[in-house]
């Protein structure tokens, strides 16, 4: 059967292998609009227009609506705020358009926060799309942009597919094969696509064999790293997360030992899409050399790759296939009847619409956090929703 009903079996972890989706101790559920609320208001108190408030609380809750908890709240108080606090971030910035061809856009998002600015070039490339069947913005002096899927699925909402990728600008973290110095970032690539009635396809992966945050996340909660994410200097594997930040480990490529080129190849095609092209800070360069192998650089200058697609202009029948595409993946017979077949973007589509009825959980420390916040900002918590 074609049916995206989810039996009671279907809801594996978000990331096999890693810590749940769902927080240890889930402490409270909030609701979804209560949570877009207040870290909207939070990014006011750092000078941020309401408008773009709301739409960078979009894409920072998006983490934790669909149980990609690395790159949600968590990191508000541990990342975003700090680039404010810093300086790094400019919550007056104005993108400026430095080429316009049409189909193409080069832009400076002058330090722009990425939670936002990365939204805008997706809008700007499905609004050249539209017009051109394809739109590309290519954008340089960009800030984290958060989860890339996010950005990937506003095409989706227009009827197009939608990639998005991002470098780290002139942070390093991954080392070249073969390689003794960190030379690129985790650099993440996405892919959306509308799939006709059936939940939207979202790819949105690390090169890397694992983001650091989902590295860190597995710090806090004290869990081990499967084989393969981490390896000392000496090549054996690390399986303890705390090593990465305390520099007795280094970060792998995806496809482990007898794949990691392709994971380093992937990796460096990011880097071309999306900081080659803009002329964005990029991570290898011989600066890097002066660094004792680890993590060095800072993630500043990050170049972010908009693409929007429009298949329809090329041509009918574009969401009968899709349709056609994605329901035979779902009536794919499976190997274990309780684990019926899914694509990426299926659960996560899933776990938010949940989300949005019941709530989104977050564990107690993170919600200690978001209330020691808004005390210091004057503002309301996030209120827990009352079990009936």
């Amino acid at each position: 059967m074609n049916s995206t009903a989810s039996p009671a079996t279907a809801s594996p972890p978000a990331y096999p292998l890693f810590p749940k989706s769902e927080p240890a101790r889930a402490a409270v559920r909030v609701r979804h609009d209560d949570l877009l609320d207040f870290v909207a208001a939070v990014f006011t108190t750092r000078g941020l227009a309401p408008e773009r408030a709301r739409e960078a609380a979009g894409a920072l809750c998006y983490g934790d609506l669909v149980g990609m908890t690395s790159h949600g709240l968590v990191n508000l108080t541990r990342l975003y705020l700090p680039l404010f606090d810093e300086g790094r971030v400019d919550p007056l910035a104005e993108p400026r358009v430095l080429a316009d061809l049409g189909a193409a856009v080069l832009l400076d998002a002058n330090r722009a926060l990425g939670l936002w600015a990365a939204g805008l070039a997706m809008e700007i490339a499905a609004a050249r799309a539209a017009t051109y069947g394809v739109g590309l913005v290519s954008v340089r002096g960009g800030t984290h942009l958060g989860c890339a899927g996010h950005h990937a699925l506003r095409a989706v909402g227009h009827g197009m597919v939608g990639v998005v990728a991002s470098n780290c600008g002139r942070q390093r973290i991954a080392r070249p094969p073969g390689g003794a110095v960190a030379m690129l970032g985790t650099n993440p690539i996405s892919v959306a696509a509308p799939a006709g009635e059936h939940p939207p396809f979202v790819l949105d992966m690390s090169t890397t064999a694992a983001p650091t945050g989902r590295v860190r996340q597995a710090a806090r909660q004290g869990a081990e790293l499967p084989q393969g994410v981490l390896a000392g200097d000496d090549g054996a594997p690390v399986t303890d997360a705390a090593a990465f930040d305390e520099g007795r480990a280094h970060l792998l490529w995806l496809g482990g030992a007898a794949g990691q080129y392709k994971g380093f190849g992937l990796g460096l095609a990011v880097e071309v899409l999306a900081a080659l092209v803009p002329g964005a800070g990029l991570g290898a360069h011989p600066d890097a050399y002066d660094g004792d192998g680890g993590p060095n650089g800072r993630d500043d200058d990050i170049g972010f790759f908009a693409l929007a697609l429009a298949p329809g202009a090329l041509r009918e029948g574009v969401d009968g296939d899709a349709a056609t595409l994605f329901g035979a993946l779902l009536g794919c017979p499976p190997t274990d009847p309780a684990l019926p077949v899914r694509y990426p973007g299926w659960h996560e589509h899933r776990r938010a619409e949940k989300r949005r009825r019941a709530g989104v959980p977050l564990g107690a420390d993170l919600y200690a956090e978001l209330t020691s916040l808004a005390a210091a900002t004057g503002l309301d918590a996030p209120a827990p929703v009352v079990e009936r």
